[in-house]
């Protein structure tokens, strides 16, 4: 197993924070959100990482090196447009070969036992990937996931809007009393991934999105598990949620 991070991005929705740092390289509980990210991972027993980079990537080159400080060895690569996350995975192509890896974004904090869990969901059965999931997020700002019986993903949707959730309701997709399952950014894939984010095509927002790629997997036929992120599941999204991190009330996601 090896393990992709996604910290190319501006983060433009922290406005002047970001114009000297990238995003994953915010403070939350005393240490960069990316840290802890790599802590987590680290603990899971997945050692080899490659970070995807690019708003001032020299931050996080410079700051965790080769990664023996973290007890990791870390490889680095640019994207270099920033059209999507569809695309940025393909950075760490040549570095990942024929393994599985666990792909993550660089601003979701979690505790660290659920990179454990996730890996060890990924081995229950011959999964192509496993989707991590949580309850309780507004699903129109991220994907929302549809599982079978047997917790296995039967679809996702985009960023769906009002007249979408409807349309799911009216279709039986969205059920009274059932969970809804926000997509929390977290995943495993076997290389196969590549086969399709090399066929993407823009979406309506004029980006490359993972989750065609997710959905053009499940249309081949690949099994995708589903796993609940156990504990707090924080999107570093916005400047109020690293302020709510920040303070020393903050609940710790470790």
């Amino acid at each position: 197993m090896k393990a992709v991070i996604l910290a190319a991005g501006k983060g433009t929705r922290m406005k002047d924070l970001t114009n000297e740092v990238p995003k994953p390289m915010l403070l939350s509980h005393g240490k960069p959100i990316l840290e802890h990210i790599l802590d987590g991972i680290v603990a899971a027993g997945v050692r080899d990482i490659f970070i995807v980079t690019g708003h001032r990537a020299e931050a996080i080159e410079n700051y965790f090196g080769d990664g023996s400080k973290c007890q990791a060895q870390l490889v680095y690569g640019r994207q270099m447009v920033a059209d999507g996350t569809g695309k940025a995975p393909e950075v760490a192509r040549e570095f990942i070969g024929a393994s599985p890896f666990l792909l993550t974004y660089g601003d979701i904090l979690v505790p660290r036992g659920n990179y454990r869990r996730i890996t060890d969901r990924f081995s229950e059965d011959d999964f192509s990937g496993v989707i991590s999931v949580t309850r309780g997020e507004d699903v129109r700002q991220g994907g929302l996931n549809f599982f079978d019986e047997g917790f296995c993903l039967k679809r996702v949707v985009e960023k769906p809007t009002l007249e979408q959730l409807d349309k799911l309701r009216q279709e039986g997709w969205l059920m009274p009393n059932q969970p809804v399952w926000y997509n929390a950014g977290i995943y495993i894939f076997r290389p196969s991934l590549f086969e399709f984010t090399a066929r993407l095509q823009r979406s309506p927002r004029g980006e490359y999105e993972l989750t065609d790629a997710v959905n053009g997997l499940l249309s081949a036929g690949h099994k995708l598990a589903g796993f609940e992120i156990e504990g707090q599941w924080v999107d570093v999204r916005d400047p109020a949620t690293l302020a709510k991190l920040q303070s020393p009330k903050a609940p710790t996601v470790n």
